[in-house]
């Protein structure tokens, strides 16, 4: 349970000013937006290393240019940008709730960014073998929303090792936010259980 304070500004100045009071409130977490820039990625990236704070990247805009059929970037690549400059977690995309993808174009996404080496699949989208030596891997996030009725399909199509971000699932539970966390937490633990017995 938390919150990542945003840091996304029109300038670097503004961004190194917000990530410093976020800082210095205790925040153990910023996020940016994909819509900064690589170079501003990069700027961020390094002061999170320096200073000791996490960096999330939200994936803001992606789709103006990955969903594009016959031009555009594709959000594998993206991935693999982000991965190079140094984030700490990314929206890598869902396959249930909101924001709905290709269960198997998704897990490729997840796997380019957590594994050190990545097998080709072509099922998955991933045309051949990638081995990221010692890079670090960034941490895939799955939101928009999310569920405690959604547990089973996000962990058998995302893993374990997924940040599950719980907003409007949690918010919209018929009985409250409070049963909404209660009832996220319980399926999780539940999952988890069943599949280590």
């Amino acid at each position: 349970k938390g919150h990542y304070l945003n840091i996304t500004a029109g300038d670097m100045e503004a961004m190194y000013e917000r990530a410093e009071f976020a800082k210095e409130i205790g925040s153990v977490v910023v996020m940016m937006d994909l819509t900064i820039g690589y170079t501003a990625m990069t700027s961020m990236s390094k002061w999170s290393r320096k200073n000791g704070v996490l960096l999330h990247l939200h994936r803001a805009g992606h789709s103006t240019y990955t969903r594009q059929k016959s031009h555009g970037v594709s959000f594998r690549v993206i991935a693999k940008w982000c991965r190079m400059l140094g984030v700490d977690h990314i929206h890598a995309g869902t396959v249930v709730g909101k924001l709905e993808g290709d269960p198997h174009t998704t897990k490729g996404y997840y796997d380019t960014l957590r594994l050190d080496h990545v097998p080709q699949n072509l099922a998955n989208g991933i045309y051949f073998d990638q081995d990221w030596a010692s890079m670090p891997g960034v941490m895939p996030v799955a939101s928009g929303g999310i569920h405690a009725g959604q547990m089973h399909q996000l962990l058998d199509l995302l893993g374990e090792d997924t940040v599950l971000q719980f907003g409007g699932g949690t918010i919209g539970h018929p009985d409250g936010i409070a049963a909404g966390a209660t009832a996220n937490r319980v399926a999780l633990e539940a999952m988890i259980l069943a599949r280590n017995e």
